[in-house]
């Protein structure tokens, strides 16, 4: 069973959460839940990249969905993302309608197969991609923005479908790693871009944040792994 990365992006520190019965998968955030038995920890744990096999899976599943062309522009999606601030998870890390919205998702089959584990796992994972998949799903640009559970392998589906770049556009998909890699299997977080600043900072909406919600946050663009870019409508 392969491990796998869910991740939050953390006040200061960082530390790990875990998908599955048996096997600790990488997180990053408040907490580290072993979602067999709810463990509690604030320990990082470095993913093995092993998104070969589940890249694979994620690419033949939806690499055709990404060419269907959208009616939701930027501004829409971003405002839905916006409209989603506050929203918090229980004390479990779960509890969140991104979550529960995941687990009883087609997509939740898929990558439970690639990951190990069952469904009700999602239900108290990390849930930062879960959050942007979210939005694309309830703004009608899921085929743009992509679904998943796994921040790297999400990043690796719009590198797959050559759209994949290191310049911040409202609207794109932000992918983080806090140590400044720019490898795409380093990756810890994801939210979207809300705008450049232009002094090295953007502004971003973002789910599981170090406080366990969505929050509006401003983000030194040395800590961008890069972006995906949703073809959104005009």
């Amino acid at each position: 069973m392969a491990k796998h990365r869910f991740t939050r992006a953390p006040k200061i520190n960082y530390a790990g959460a875990a998908l599955g019965a048996t096997v600790l998968l990488t997180a990053f955030g408040g907490h580290t839940a072993a979602l067999a038995d709810t463990l509690q920890t604030g320990a990082q744990h470095t993913a093995q990249a092993a998104g070969i096999a589940g890249h694979d899976v994620h690419e033949n599943a939806s690499a055709q969905r990404s060419q269907t062309a959208v009616t939701a522009t930027a501004t829409q999606v971003l405002a839905l993302a916006r409209q989603q601030i506050g929203t918090s998870e229980n004390a479990q890390g779960g509890g969140t309608k991104f979550q529960e919205w995941y687990a009883t998702s087609p997509r939740a089959a898929e990558t439970v197969k690639r990951d190990g584990g069952a469904p009700r796992d999602y239900l108290n994972a990390a849930w930062c991609s879960m959050f942007v998949s979210w939005v694309g799903e309830h703004s009608g640009a899921r085929s743009q923005i992509g679904w998943d559970a796994y921040t790297v392998t999400h990043a690796k589906w719009f590198k797959a479908n050559g759209r994949w770049g290191s310049t911040p556009k409202p609207g794109a998909v932000v992918f983080f790693a806090w140590d400044g890699s720019k490898d795409l299997d380093s990756i810890q977080h994801v939210g979207f871009v809300e705008k450049d600043n232009g002094d090295g900072t953007i502004t971003t909406i973002e789910g599981n944040t170090g406080n366990g919600k969505v929050e509006e946050r401003v983000r030194p663009t040395s800590q961008v792994v890069g972006y995906g870019y949703p073809h959104y409508a005009a």
